[in-house]
């Protein structure tokens, strides 16, 4: 397959706009707009990330599904990156995935998550368990997949920047967001699996949009709603979940190691099915996309 460039990607999608203040939210619908929930998959990208890193997979995911709706989330890509009137909480980046869906007239589906978007999709999924999705999403989450995200923040292993932007010192950052800063921390999280050039470069390129590599200490705020509601209100919800989950590891990942998805297997949700992809790393769909459809899909076809 041809490599799509991250400007081939906005031209297939379109814009939205979203909440009260009207931001815009880039967003991407492939296949049959009428598909079923159960035909229907929602994807949640990572940091510093936006949809353009399931480019690579989309192809092989509609080979299992009829419908594919993905979004840039505010602070992301080519959706609008407001320094006013947001907090980049992760309960607001859950509200915004809820209008962006509404919008499409989705009514549930399958919902597979990476990175911060394992985040986004444990506050939704604790909505689902605390009976507090909207009406009209009746059909619900069907099934949930996480992928190498920071879902157990005690056992995440935090690169050095990340912790300056949590700081209060985080802004003045923004006078040093250099391409070669950024592309070593990429490749320190990434950890063992080598990430190719290209891929570096385009998480650069979807970084800089808006300036968005100057508030980087903007949208890792969403580490803060992890310690005050990973422990309190989302791993319990994991715990009492009754739908199919799907731990989707790769175990080379340097800052949400491999120990993490273990942890959540063995303590929070033993019934999970949990897929170690050997020598991936942290960016999985974009390292090993071959290796990551694979595992992701053959979770799907055993429903």
């Amino acid at each position: 397959m041809r490599s799509t460039t991250l400007q081939e990607w906005k031209t297939t999608g379109d814009y939205i706009k979203v909440g009260p203040c009207k931001h815009q939210v880039f967003v991407k619908q492939i296949g049959k707009a009428d598909a079923a929930p159960e035909q229907t998959l929602l994807l949640l990208h990572g940091f510093p990330e936006s949809s353009f890193s399931f480019h690579a997979v989309v192809n092989g995911l509609a080979k299992r599904f009829e419908r594919i709706l993905l979004f840039d989330m505010i602070g992301y890509g080519w959706s609008d990156k407001p320094t006013d009137n947001y907090s980049y909480s992760l309960l607001e980046q859950a509200d915004i995935a809820l209008q962006v869906w509404q919008h499409f007239g989705v009514k549930g589906g399958h919902l597979l998550a990476h990175d911060v978007g394992d985040s986004v999709a444990t506050e939704l999924l604790a909505r689902q368990v605390n009976d507090l999705l909207p009406g009209w999403f009746d059909a619900g989450f069907q099934t949930l997949t996480f992928t190498n995200g920071g879902m157990v923040l005690d056992l995440a292993e935090l690169r050095i920047i990340q912790k300056i932007l949590l700081s209060r010192y985080g802004h003045w950052l923004r006078h040093f967001a250099l391409k070669s800063i950024f592309k070593h921390q990429v490749k320190s999280a990434h950890g063992n699996d080598k990430l190719s050039e290209a891929a570096i470069e385009s998480l650069w390129a979807g970084n800089q949009l808006q300036d968005g590599h100057r508030k980087n200490h903007l949208t890792i705020k969403y580490l803060n709603d992890r310690k005050q509601f990973e422990k309190t209100r989302w791993l319990p919800a994991l715990s009492q979940v009754k739908i199919p989950i799907h731990l989707c590891w790769g175990n080379a990942d340097a800052v949400a190691k491999i120990e993490m998805a273990h942890y959540l297997k063995k303590h929070i949700c033993p019934q999970a099915q949990l897929t170690v992809m050997e020598g991936v790393g942290h960016f999985c769909q974009l390292g090993s996309p071959n290796i990551w459809t694979r595992s992701v899909n053959q979770f799907y076809d055993k429903l």
